[in-house]
């Protein structure tokens, strides 16, 4: 798993990134008022977007349908149905995104992870395994 670590993190890297923009084009509205306000998404970002990116690059690496088909399913439950939890518990609503385009930012994120993991395995990965 220790070879995922690095585009995972970079995705993280990139999250952190997209939440400022999406703070500033008011795509969704957090309640808790902390500064900036996109800084209440840390924890999802660091805690099971890190751990489900690496376990899903872990299974499904090598098999891109695979990995594109269980992506879709995950981004789709969590646009549909955690984010109404999210809103219920009072966490985080919507704004200026619908649950479809927000499954879209999803879909872009899919395909940069694995993008990142190929670049990662061409550049440093191969490197390392001829030491």
């Amino acid at each position: 798993m220790q070879r995922y670590l690095p585009a995972a993190i970079g995705m993280c890297l990139y999250l952190v990134g997209e939440g400022l923009y999406a703070e500033k084009k008011k795509w969704m509205w957090y309640p808790v008022s902390v500064k900036p306000n996109a800084l209440i998404g840390l924890p999802l970002t660091f805690g099971p977007f890190l751990v489900g990116a690496l376990w899903i690059m872990k299974y499904t690496y090598g098999k891109f349908k695979h990995f594109l088909i269980l992506n879709i399913i995950i981004d789709n439950f969590f646009s549909y149905v955690v984010m109404d939890w999210f809103k219920k518990i009072n966490y985080v609503y919507l704004v200026n995104l619908s649950k479809f385009k927000l499954s879209l930012v999803f879909l872009i994120k899919t395909f940069l992870l694995y993008l990142f993991q190929i670049i990662y395995d061409k550049t440093v990965y191969k490197k390392d395994q001829h030491l």
